[in-house]
């Protein structure tokens, strides 16, 4: 791991204004939560397939309790560790606290003894694991971005980039401002600097109440220091932060307020971090050799008891969930019940509370001008550019200056022009939201944008870039083919080719939207594409009466037709023998196909553009944002 350059202590740039130096907010949260339970019910097992089957005439599977019973509270200033095996419950109670978990919740949370509501939005940032952020941005655009989408319409542009390059300073990016996020195979910052830029996304509405999914995951000690360093920076502020940690080192351990130990959903730990080791040597439990405390947590909470007898591991669990409820659940549940705050209260005034921070338009820009910076480095590829210029020269001199009466060869290079530009933006489109779920789902959570806005940038940003190469393939190969030179035959040519890539473009991201899955979504568009390349009037022209309806919902049938209608007009002669003239009409091809129809191939290809992205947006409100609390 990269080990980054900057200061130790980011909080102490000096460019930074104050509210931001100090991390300090003015409107301090308490969160208390008591006796939160979560339960799932699994999928009943299909027949067969389960080995062996459960003793029972009905099958029905069990509900399976993830959540049994926790309580606790977090008060301003104070930062919360959850720590816990994996599968412990860490994340799914942290997604509870935050608001973000639907289903069968129960149990009771409040922030300043308020429900979870849109002020409170407003007021929470949440830093998921994966840290999803677009690759090719640099951290400044990263940041700027999203400080126009989540901070408030009362500020104006240059002050939201203000407060951007103030959290910059704030978490020691300045070094590495210029450079792109990267991810995957594409190089960028290294993995400590991408967590604290997820973490300035969160930052830059000031948030009261802040929570983090494993922040130093995948992350060296000294930079995972870090980072917890800067976290404790900004508690001192008045913050309250929630975060779940895997195994922390003994330097990044004493700097938790409070620890909460889960283990197969239970609490076995709840209160302050200094006095985690007391507590466990109260009740007989203590570390054989000095070790990191969080790894002796870790061994109590997988079952491994550190009594000199072997234990079996339930046993262990069962006498420390015992323990707890004796000693710290039943005296901390009393006084949670009968607490009230003292902090000051969040007014829930749901009338006067917008929703968005920005209007629709500034969405729609602010998500455009993101969309195609990103988007240019896949449209513009090198690869992709290479690909369609040796197809586009290639074909050139396949069809090299083609005689005007091989009609046969004529109907062959626009039935190519056909495939080639239905497929192409279709594979191409496929792919876009399921690569941008996670991302989607994570802003939408956060109420950055509405899901209207984003599609619409989505449409209007990659149409630019998509329609250049399918211009640059038409000009060239279409001169060096010999099609009618004709400037209004040429233009006609390009006008059907690129409402092709707008239609194709649609029903790919259709189907993506759809299946949400890249091999399920190539799959089916290669059934889709095959189907109507086959009915399209090219492959065969005596199709049977019961199939023929398809090439009527057929992209590349319309498609064909358009371009038929570009070269040869219906009282258009061609030699067909010594001293004799045919009509093209009534060239078997051509008149099976039944071009001449123009305007209705046109119409129908504005009604596919319209109905599949009409699709697409539907099949996004599925997973546009999850279920809030409100």
């Amino acid at each position: 791991m990269e080990l980054e350059q900057g200061p130790t202590s980011p909080v102490e740039d000096e460019e930074a204004p104050s509210i931001f130096r100090t991390g300090s907010t003015d409107r301090p949260v308490t969160l208390k939560f008591v006796q939160v339970k979560y339960l799932i019910k699994p999928k009943k097992a299909k027949k067969g397939y389960c080995s062996p089957c459960p003793a029972s005439p009905t099958n029905v599977t069990t509900e399976r309790v993830i959540l049994k019973g926790i309580s606790g509270v977090i008060f301003p200033g104070e930062m919360l560790a959850m720590l816990g095996p994996s599968g412990s419950g860490k994340t799914t109670l942290l997604t509870a606290l935050g608001g973000r978990l639907g289903g069968h919740l129960s149990g009771t949370i409040t922030y300043n003894d308020k429900p979870f509501s849109k002020s409170m939005t407003r007021n929470t940032g949440f830093v998921t694991q994966d840290d999803d952020m677009y690759p090719h941005l640099t951290v400044t655009e990263t940041l700027v971005y999203t400080a126009r989408l989540r901070l408030p319409k009362t500020i104006n542009r240059e002050e939201k980039t203000h407060h951007a390059m103030s959290v910059i300073s704030l978490l020691g990016l300045n070094h590495c401002k210029e450079s792109i996020i990267g991810g995957g195979l594409i190089r960028g910052v290294s993995g400590g600097e991408r967590k604290r830029v997820s973490i300035g996304q969160e930052m830059l509405i000031n948030p009261s109440l802040l929570f983090l999914d494993e922040p130093t995951s995948g992350l060296d000690s000294t930079t995972a220091q870090k980072i917890v360093s800067t976290l404790e920076e900004l508690a001192a502020g008045g913050r309250t932060i929630v975060m779940t940690i895997h195994q922390p080192s003994s330097r990044i351990f004493y700097m938790f307020h409070k620890v909460l130990l889960l283990s197969d959903g239970h609490p076995i730990y709840f209160g302050k971090g200094s006095d985690t080791m007391d507590y466990y040597e109260s009740i007989g439990q203590r570390p054989r050799v000095p070790m990191n405390p969080a790894d002796f947590l870790l061994d109590l909470a997988n079952g491994i008891s550190s009594a000199e007898s072997q234990t079996d591991r339930a046993e262990v669990r069962k006498l420390l969930v015992s323990a707890y409820q004796e000693n710290i659940g039943n005296e901390l549940n009393r006084e949670l019940t009968g607490a009230s705050e003292t902090s000051e209260t969040i007014r829930n005034d749901q009338k006067k509370i917008s929703r968005w921070s920005a209007n629709w338009l500034e969405e729609f820009i602010v998500l455009m001008q993101r969309g195609m910076k990103e988007r240019k480095h896949t449209s513009f590829s090198s690869l992709r550019i290479s690909q369609v210029l040796f197809v586009t020269v290639f074909t050139g001199l396949l069809w090299w200056r083609s005689d005007s009466s091989h009609i046969q060869d004529k109907t062959g290079i626009l039935f190519f022009y056909t495939t080639f530009w239905v497929l192409l933006p279709m594979y191409q489109a496929i792919f876009t939201f399921p690569q941008e779920r996670k991302m989607l789902t994570k802003e939408r959570s956060s109420g950055m944008y509405r899901l209207s806005s984003y599609f619409m940038a989505k449409t209007c940003s990659d149409l630019p870039m998509e329609l250049v190469l399918p211009t640059l393939f038409v000009t060239i190969s279409y001169w060096m083919a010999g099609l009618k030179h004709a400037i209004l035959n040429f233009l006609q040519t390009l006008s059907a080719i690129l409402i092709t890539v707008v239609v194709s473009q649609g029903l790919g991201l259709s189907l993506g939207a759809l299946v949400m899955d890249q091999k399920a979504a190539t799959t089916l568009g290669s059934i889709i594409s095959l189907t109507f390349l086959l009915s399209a009037g090219y492959y065969v022209q005596h199709v049977p009466a019961f199939v023929s309806w398809v090439k009527y919902i057929s992209i590349t049938h319309y498609t064909y037709l358009l371009l038929l209608d570009s070269q040869f007009d219906t009282d258009e002669t061609y030699p067909c023998g010594e001293n004799k003239s045919c009509f093209v009409r009534d060239f078997p091809m051509l008149k099976l196909a039944g071009f001449g129809h123009a305007g209705t191939s046109v119409m129908a290809m504005l009604i596919m553009l319209v109905g599949y992205r009409l699709i697409a947006y539907s099949a996004l409100t599925r997973i546009g944002a999850k279920k809030l609390r409100f």
